[in-house]
């Protein structure tokens, strides 16, 4: 069991470690659109429009690079095909990234089995490149789209009613359900019912986005937060992910904390919903209002009472990152092993 745990960590690490770059570089660009837009909306014209767009591109491709990199891990170059097909599939049906993890272990399961299948010496070469790919696809793409994507409609469905269904039920356990489903797949399905809850109330219940709004960004500046608190706890490469996760937050990229949580989801994913609930609490107690449908300090322009919304910011943020740096035990600094990307024909 202690080998099975560790090579699946291994797997994860494999695609974190290619997913960072896409995220830290399509993040930041987006986020820059943002701020120099001098509204809290994409910018959709002119250069800054064009700019918002390659940082989108990042923030499109990691969820497929993810899932294609935890393939590759699990059954070399085979994988890759199968696991960024079946986690860009698991994002189109909206599993976000979680969908892109369980695609990409599906893909490099599947294709490890396939490799174990026989085949003739005059079929050998075509292995590789054409036969385990085609097959891994079909199959990987086959459970993602159509076993995994009809729960997932499913799940979107039924909580958007509920969450519609809810009326005045109290701030407190409002907000801790708004919360902690902003932080809890942060930009996926769950975190996008309740920010969109939000913000379609926006003109009637300001206060909901004041709540939400922080809830939004409390993720990955909380996380951003605890690799400067302590540094030991991380790797280099999360330390470097931790800055411009500061920065995404601010401008309410939500997906700045995913690289820590697909590293470590059982002590990452609760330190971010405790803190983005106590957040969200925080910013309806104090009376918060926020008049644009998104979160981030890029809003403190419109917002009512940015004492408090700065405030219950703060408060998040220090609440996650204490508790996930007491989660967390000392981390040892090893850069995950890359192989030769170059394919050698002779190998084939």
């Amino acid at each position: 069991m202690k080998k099975y745990i560790t090579d699946l960590k291994r797997h994860i690490l494999t695609g974190t470690s290619h997913m960072i770059p896409f995220i830290v570089a399509g993040g930041i660009i987006f986020s820059i659109s943002i701020m120099l837009n001098g509204r809290a909306e994409v910018p959709k014209t002119g250069w800054l429009g064009d700019l918002s767009h390659i940082g989108l591109a990042g923030l499109n491709l990691f969820v497929p690079v993810l899932g294609a990199y935890i393939a590759y891990s699990i059954a070399d170059r085979p994988g890759l095909a199968p696991g960024m097909i079946g986690a860009y599939l698991a994002q189109q049906v909206n599993a976000g990234f979680l969908g892109g993890i369980v695609a990409g272990f599906i893909a490099g399961f599947v294709v490890k089995e396939l490799k174990k299948i026989k085949l003739p010496v005059s079929l050998k070469s075509l292995g590789t490149i054409f036969l385990y790919p085609l097959g891994g696809t079909i199959i990987t793409g086959g459970i993602v789209v159509w076993v995994i994507g009809t729960p997932i409609a499913w799940l979107i469905e039924t909580l958007t009613t509920w969450l519609a269904q809810l009326g005045n039920i109290g701030k407190v356990p409002l907000g801790m359900i708004l919360g902690g489903m902003t932080a809890f797949d942060m930009g996926g399905p769950i975190n996008k019912v309740a920010t969109l809850f939000a913000q379609t109330q926006v003109d009637v219940l300001p206060y909901l986005m004041g709540g939400v709004g922080v809830a939004i960004c409390v993720p990955p500046i909380g996380v951003g937060l605890a690799t400067i608190l302590a540094p030991h706890k991380y790797t280099g490469e999360e330390r470097q992910a931790g800055k411009g996760a500061i920065l995404m937050g601010c401008v309410g990229i939500t997906e700045g904390a995913i690289p820590f949580a697909a590293n470590d989801p059982l002590k990452v994913i609760p330190s971010i919903m405790v803190g983005s609930i106590v957040g969200n609490i925080s910013a309806f107690l104090l009376g918060v209002l926020n008049h644009a449908p998104w979160g981030g300090l890029i809003v403190l322009p419109i917002v009512e009472n940015r004492l408090g919304y700065v405030l219950s910011i703060g408060l998040g943020a220090i609440v996650t990152a204490f508790l996930l740096n007491y989660l967390k035990g000392k981390v040892i600094d090893k850069k995950v092993k890359e192989d030769d990307f170059e394919i050698e024909f002779e190998e084939l």
